[in-house]
């Protein structure tokens, strides 16, 4: 088995290796995505261990229409070039 020395364990974290700025426009811009998938993540596993009431119903119909529309905005911006 390799050793690793403390300066090789550094420079796995060297500042070269962070994010450029595309990359973090590109997260950015599908940020209204990720906000929308996790609040349907949320709200399905709030059913997990009973059975969804109406209201458990309506709010993972909603969730799931924020995550469609977030993916046609996200769609829409790549057809058009426009990432901002």
């Amino acid at each position: 088995m390799d050793d690793i020395t403390v300066a090789e364990a550094l420079t796995a974290f060297a500042p070269w290796l962070e994010p450029t700025d595309a990359e973090l426009d590109a997260i950015d811009a599908e940020m209204p995505l990720i906000t929308a998938e996790g609040d349907l993540l949320d709200a399905q596993i709030a059913t997990l261990d009973r059975t969804p009431s109406e209201l458990d119903a309506r709010r993972i119909r909603r969730a799931r229409r924020r995550v469609l529309a977030a993916r046609r905005e996200l769609a829409n911006q790549a057809g058009t070039g426009d990432v901002a």
